[in-house]
This record gives C-alpha cells, structure tokens and sequence, in this order.
C-alpha cells in the first residue's frame, strides 16, 4: 500500500535548482547594471541641457521687451553708427515681464551657456539646474558633469522684497547650511538690508515682485 502511495504521489521537487538561480541572479544583475546606468546618463551625469527655441511669434514678444527695457535697440544709421537722441522718461516702463522660456531663450543665446544652466519659476520659487564639467584628472569623477541644483524664494512682503536661498544640492544630495554660511532659509533682505550695500540698495529700488507658475514680473520704483 505504501509503495502504491509512493508512486501516485511522487515527492516534488523542493526550491530551486542551481542553473535557476543562477538565471535569476544574471538577469536581476544585468536590469540593475542597465537601470544604474540609464540614471548616471540621464540624471546624475547628464551632458548638457537641450536649449529653448521659441516659435517666430515668442521670439517678436521678446525682442519687443528687450527693446522696452534697452536690449537690441538696433536704432542705428545706414553707416552703421548709433542714432544719438534727448534722454526722456516719458513713457518708460518700469515694469519687465519674462516667461520661463523667455529667459530659458535668452539663455540659448549664448549656446555654451544654455547647454549648461536651465532656470524653473514656480510660485514664489526660481530653481536653477547647473552642469558643471570636471576635469579629467578630477578624483573619481574626472571627465563627468556635475549637477547642481538651487532654490531661492523671491517674493514681495511687508513693503518689501523678499529673497530667500531655499537650499543648494550637488548631484542630489543637499548641501549642509554650514556650507553655505548658514544663510539657507534666511531673508537676505530683511538680514542685511537695514545696513548700506547692496540688499539695502536692492530693496529700495523695487515696488513689486511676482513669481507664479512660468512667470516672473519685476516692477520698479521711480
């Protein structure tokens, strides 16, 4: 009866078998290998930034705001030479609009420099991301791009601008306040505007500061 048993029920196989493992470990390996080096390429050791072009009609918006504010006048005679004219300031804007494109454009005129640094507005927020190329000789890392990323807060409160660094990172991780002479999350202009500089000089000169989501409008004291 025992034997009849044996034989209708045969004893399964227990765990895996060793070419198994040896599958699955090969295959976990080489999907972390691909996945580690997708995130170096991608993210941590990204070359350069694609710079922004805008379309014909953002590219009139913006040489019409550059011109507004002195940028590109192009007012120039058939010699070439510059048309001299009375200085006046009737009718000057005190108030300069970009978009995020718009300054991620101006940026790609100079090519070197577009490839290299990107800039986010968000509410009350500009990022910016920073490729920095090191050396060859550089320990480690030599011949890669690091990435730097910062925060500041830029907004206008109380009669006043407000201007807080929100934190710097380097490929990631978050750069110790002590590094950075602990000035993260502290209003430079309420810090060291009451004394003669540049923050006092800075504050004094603005009337408003908006950033929102794509936009950042400075407006300017008479």
């Amino acid at each position: 009866m025992a034997d009849d048993l044996t034989e209708q029920n045969p004893e399964r196989p227990r765990g895996l078998r060793w070419p198994q493992v040896l599958l699955i470990v090969t295959g976990t390996m080489v999907v972390t290998v691909g996945i580690t080096y997708w995130v170096l390429t991608s993210y941590l050791f990204v070359k350069e930034f694609k710079p922004v072009e805008l379309q014909a009609r953002e590219e009139q918006v913006l040489e019409a705001k550059l011109r507004a504010i002195g940028f590109d006048v192009g007012e120039h005679d058939r010699a070439g030479n510059l048309k001299p004219e009375p200085y006046s300031e009737i009718g000057a804007r005190r108030e300069v609009t970009f978009s995020e494109r718009e300054l991620n454009a101006m940026l790609a005129r100079n090519t070197d420099m577009a490839r290299k640094l990107a800039i986010d507005l968000s509410d009350d927020l500009v990022s910016a991301k920073l490729l920095i190329p090191l050396d060859p000789d550089f320990p480690m890392l030599g011949g890669k791009t690091l990435r730097v990323n910062a925060g500041v807060e830029l907004a206008y409160q109380g009669s006043k601008p407000v201007v807080v660094l929100r934190g710097v990172s380097v490929m990631g991780v978050p750069v110790p306040n002590a590094w950075l002479g602990n000035l993260k999350n502290v209003d430079l202009v309420g810090e060291f505007g009451a004394n003669q500089g540049f923050w006092k000089t800075f504050s004094e000169g603005v009337e408003d500061i908006q950033v929102e989501e794509g936009r950042m409008k400075i407006k300017l004291r008479e």
